[in-house]
């Protein structure tokens, strides 16, 4: 039965620096001298999250276009209209923006 890990302050900063780094959870958990899961599950007790990949921003010609394709759950534009004048208003999205909807087989479509 593997040891008991204490956490100590240290070890949770390191673990929340290189989190915030994007550093995987196998190399974090390699540095602490502990297994994958359990680093895991303390960056998750701690609030330790990583930032959301950068997406690139449309520019104004395509924001103005009536035609573009809606933007994605979680784009920063979207997220900013959606928390302006809320206490949210300056935050970053919680959840990195989900990916396009895959294109309708007008086939399969009733």
């Amino acid at each position: 039965m593997p040891l008991k890990h204490y956490w100590a302050p240290a070890d949770d900063e390191a673990l929340r620096t290189r989190c915030a780094n994007r550093q995987s959870w196998d190399e974090i958990a390699a540095v602490l001298g502990v297994s994958r899961s359990t680093a895991r599950e303390r960056g998750r007790a701690i609030g330790a999250r990583r930032p959301a990949p950068a997406t690139p921003l449309p520019d104004a010609v395509t924001l103005g276009d009536p035609n573009r394709d809606p933007l994605p759950a979680g784009h920063p534009i979207a997220w900013a209209v959606l928390t302006e004048d809320t206490a949210l208003a300056g935050a970053a999205s919680p959840w990195p923006p989900l990916p396009p909807a895959p294109e309708c087989d007008p086939q399969l479509d009733p």
